[in-house]
């Protein structure tokens, strides 16, 4: 009998696991692929790992700006490729190793909940069955695949398979200009791939600044990469993207297609019906306390099918494992980060300016070009960037902070921090900066108002 099941050991199972554990509770964990999940398989850290291959290529490239000289510069695709499973296959021990520390019994199977009676939850695996009192469901995502004409799976590429490619394509036509597929255009143009995306809507990167977002576009656009924006797939013959743009029918061919349209939550199979939870093709339904309708059943991750990001999973997980332990704590979405690793790097938290106007709130928008932090143009030659904040009117209380350039994914968790605990205008001036940063960009800005 265990305290706490959890199947799926992505950032939410097994940041779950791992807190449980280091309580004393007697954990169990299941996953049927890898430990560390899609995140740290197919995700976030293999594409992070390329994509940093793709900046220190680039920095090759412009080194003479810096006034020091290099001679030639290539890529080695199959070297970097290795180097990404490497990384990868580091960090899934690692996670291993948490889970040895935590005490939790790992099974590498695919689990189905059989039922539940009373507080006692039986999961099935590997022809075995085991029970726990409290279940923790974090299965995940997949890669969505809409039904277009002609689709054929073995002609094109999700983010998992372009991830084993063995060669470098000449060519690659990506449909969806989401976070994802424009992580991707960044690094095969950086490899020296002729790359096209083709976007439904009118900007690429939904959710993002949409100025932030046709500044990062335009910036591709200067290296290479084409784009359609507003065109819709009709039908694909083989590796040939047939769309429509303007009412009118055009194509583009790859030697490689990546689809790259979004993500749907891992529901079916599982066994949630049961033992009675709620679900949709749309994901599972929680509380703040990251309960769904089952007594002693929790959700977390992409599961829930609200905002599929790694760090998000991890931490409705921790306020599920802290609501089993008795301790107060609520999940809050208002400050939860998100972050395209591109070159130049995009990172924001809180309200986007259209998002504010939308909601019908009264703000103050002001927007500071990276050059005004002194070392951003100490490290950044012939590079461009800015900050962009969000306040409202009436009380100057921080709403949102967008940056592009730098390194801006490391510095964005100071927006976080400064909208969780409702800093104002004038308290985040009051508040020491390090000089000379390129953090200090969100003060230069927020001494705008």
């Amino acid at each position: 009998m265990f305290d706490l099941a959890i199947i799926g050991g992505g950032p939410a199972g097994y940041v779950a696991a791992e807190r449980a554990g280091a309580k004393g509770l007697k954990v169990l964990i299941f996953d049927k692929r890898a430990l560390g999940g899609v995140c740290l398989n197919e995700g976030c850290i293999p594409t992070k790992t390329l994509l940093n291959s793709a900046k220190v290529l680039e920095y090759a490239h412009e080194a003479a700006n810096y006034g020091v000289e290099i001679g030639s510069v290539s890529a080695d695709f199959g070297k970097i490729m290795k180097r990404k499973d490497k990384v990868v296959r580091k960090l899934v021990a690692g996670v291993g190793a948490k889970m040895k520390h935590a005490k939790a019994e790992v099974v590498m199977a695919e689990a189905v909940i059989r039922e539940k009676r009373g507080e006692v939850i039986t999961i099935s695996a590997d022809g075995k069955d085991y029970q726990a009192t409290r279940l923790l469901v974090c299965s995940g995502s997949e890669a969505a695949v809409p039904p277009i004409p002609g689709l054929d799976p073995a002609q094109i590429v999700t983010n998992r398979e372009i991830l084993q490619l063995q060669t470098l394509p000449k060519s690659l036509v990506i449909i969806g200009g989401g976070v994802i597929g424009t992580e991707f255009a960044d690094f095969f143009n950086a490899m020296g791939t002729k790359v096209t995306v083709i976007e439904m809507l009118p900007e690429i990167l939904t959710g993002i600044d949409e100025e932030i977002a046709a500044f990062v576009r335009s910036e591709f656009t200067k290296r290479g990469v084409d784009y359609f924006l507003n065109a819709k797939v009709t039908k694909l013959n083989g590796r040939e993207v047939v769309f429509e743009k303007d009412g009118k029918s055009q194509s583009v061919t790859g030697e490689q297609v990546l689809l790259s349209v979004g993500r749907r939550p891992n529901v079916a199979g599982l066994g949630l019906e049961n033992i009675g939870v709620d679900f949709t093709p749309r994901g599972v339904k929680i509380d703040s306390h990251c309960r769904t309708n089952v007594l002693n059943v929790y959700a977390a991750g992409d599961i829930t099918g609200f905002s599929l990001l790694a760090h998000t999973a991890s931490r409705e997980a921790e306020v599920a494992v802290n609501h089993i332990l008795g301790r107060k704590d609520l999940m809050r979405y208002d400050a939860i980060p998100g972050v395209v690793y591109t070159h130049p790097e995009i990172a924001g938290v809180g309200l986007t300016e259209s998002a504010a106007k939308a909601k019908g709130l009264d703000v103050v928008v002001r927007k500071l070009p990276l050059a005004y932090a002194g070392r951003f143009i100490a490290e950044n030659e012939n590079k461009d960037g800015f900050c962009k904040v969000i306040a409202g009117k009436k009380y100057g209380e921080i709403l949102g902070v967008h940056i592009v350039g730098g390194a801006c994914s490391e510095m964005i968790w100071g927006a976080c921090a400064l909208i969780e605990a409702q800093l104002r205008i004038q308290d985040v001036q009051e508040i020491v900066f390090p000089h000379p940063t390129v953090s200090e960009i969100i003060k230069e800005t927020i001494f705008q108002f």
